[in-house]
């Protein structure tokens, strides 16, 4: 079964008097491929701008907007509507023998190519994140899929998701000391922990589709907002997702917007402004990921 989304993502800045604004990077087109189709898509402002796309060196669409005007209230409006296969299960997707194995035995081209999303990228100076890690590998016979597995429940059973005011990113030993969280802070710990396994991982920033909103309710975690998550390189499957936040790895769910080695590079909304610093009154995010129809996926014909 394929479903046909869409997906409206509201940004509101509010100034008390009219500041004037640099160039702003977006990211809210999901993926093209295998998993995804999209077929239609647009970016406005409530102010005059420029709008142009380009691709980074990750292949994420970024779009870049030059305002044109100052303002008290900059608006950005990014709608997206397509058609969205998703992956059922992991088993779909026939594990290699080496894929099991902990730490992963990546070939010398597969090392080339993984090289920055298997070396961890923030430091670990009392070696906590390590140590968390290594908990969840109960002997040399472990399999890896048992490791990522536990991890997930590690989250869902020791961390408590918070949301806070702050920009950016937590370091995964504050997200660990604190056992407490962002999305985000949870994918960079959870990515950071599972290099020092010898995985291969990446920061994944897009939306999530929570099936419960459709009739009113909410039933996850980070719905009706930007949501992070992770993909684990294992051999034969390829890169597979992992959510920590609401235990995914799989499914409709997650849809996938940008990739990359560490939070910074996938931030859904960067810009500047210049003014007095009391006149930002604050933001507002409005964020609708909503099904508007379904229907068979031939390939499973």
């Amino acid at each position: 079964m394929a479903i046909l989304g869409e997906i409206r993502h509201i940004t509101t800045y509010r100034y008390a008097n009219p500041v004037s604004f640099g160039p702003h990077r977006a990211m809210f087109l999901p993926w093209r491929g295998s998993a995804a189709r999209l077929l239609s898509w647009s970016a406005r402002t409530n102010l005059a701008s420029k709008i142009h796309w380009i691709s980074d060196s990750r292949s994420n669409s970024v779009t870049v907007i030059e305002l044109g005007e100052p303002g008290a209230e900059l608006t950005f409006t990014f709608k997206v509507r397509g058609v969205y296969f998703g992956i059922k299960k992991l088993e779909a997707f026939r594990l290699e023998p080496r894929a099991e194995e902990v730490p992963v035995q990546y070939t010398p081209d597969e090392w080339t190519d993984l090289a920055g999303y298997l070396r961890p990228h923030d430091d670990d100076h009392d070696a906590s994140v390590a140590a968390w890690s290594k908990s969840f590998v109960a002997g040399d016979q472990d399999r890896a899929t048992d490791v990522l597995d536990r991890m997930l429940a590690g989250f869902r059973r020791d961390f408590t998701y918070r949301t806070r005011d702050a920009e950016g990113t937590q370091s995964p030993a504050e997200t660990l000391r604190t056992r407490s969280g962002t999305c985000r802070d949870y994918a960079w710990l959870m990515i950071e922990a599972l290099r020092r396994l010898g995985f291969a991982c990446r920061f994944v920033s897009g939306y999530l589709y929570d099936a419960a909103l459709d009739g009113g309710a909410v039933g996850m975690i980070g719905s009706g907002a930007t949501h992070a998550w992770l993909q684990v390189y294992l051999p034969g499957a390829g890169w597979r997702d992992y959510d920590p936040t609401n235990s995914i790895s799989a499914g409709y769910d997650l849809i996938p917007v940008a990739y990359a080695r560490h939070p910074a590079q996938a931030i859904p909304l960067t810009g500047s402004w210049f003014g007095e610093a009391k006149d930002y009154l604050g933001m507002s995010v409005s964020i609708a990921v909503r099904k508007i129809g379904e229907f068979e996926d031939p390939s499973e014909g």
